[in-house]
């Protein structure tokens, strides 16, 4: 009969995930993984299979996170502009008040992992897609509620949002100030053809 597992697999998951976030697949180590989970490596082998089957869990545990907090913002009723500014700001100051500057675990990971690491690579492009789906719903709704032109291209807006959060999470890792990328929240919002309903 096989042994119950002795450990709880979600909370191995997120303990993991918060040291691959702060060091990198590279270097942690197995000892890292089981000093953080306090799981022996045999355990851990028996459960995940490798470093990378863990890696990859953690992974989708953050893009899961991640797409939750994003969808819940981007679905509250209020002005498109307000609702991109708070997600773009809202990730601005994750980043720039973390004093280990960990950034984005999926930014982090397309730029060290995707391009040797298909399954790393799949949650990555799923989880961009599923940002980008969240704005285009919401630049929908705004337009069709008169906020936006209806010509408007949302995919392309989409692209936009996606590709400067993308580039906040880097700029920030690498020390950026909030002065700083709020500027840049500040001009792509701009180039957004939003009507004030206030005028």
């Amino acid at each position: 009969m096989a042994r119950t597992r002795e450990f709880d697999t979600a909370a191995a998951v997120d303990q993991a995930m918060h040291v691959f976030w702060r060091k990198g697949y590279e270097a942690t180590s197995i000892q890292d993984l089981v000093d953080a989970t306090g799981i022996g490596r045999g355990s851990l082998y028996a459960a995940f299979g490798s470093k990378d089957g863990l890696y990859e869990a953690a992974l989708a545990r953050y893009a899961a996170q991640a797409a939750t907090v994003n969808t819940g913002v981007l679905q509250r009723p209020a002005p498109i502009r307000e609702l991109l500014r708070d997600l773009l700001l809202g990730m601005v100051d994750e980043t720039v008040d973390d004093p280990e500057r960990r950034g984005c675990l999926i930014t982090n990971t397309a730029v060290e992992r995707a391009p040797r690491d298909p399954t790393a690579g799949r949650i990555v492009g799923t989880a961009l897609d599923a940002l980008a789906d969240a704005v285009t719903a919401a630049l929908r709704r705004a337009r069709d509620q008169g906020e936006l032109p209806a010509d408007t291209d949302l995919t392309a807006y989409a692209d936009l949002i996606v590709t400067t959060v993308q580039g906040l999470r880097v700029q920030g890792k690498a020390g950026a100030d909030r002065r700083r990328l709020a500027s840049v929240v500040a001009l792509t919002l701009s180039v957004l053809p939003v009507h004030d309903r206030t005028s």
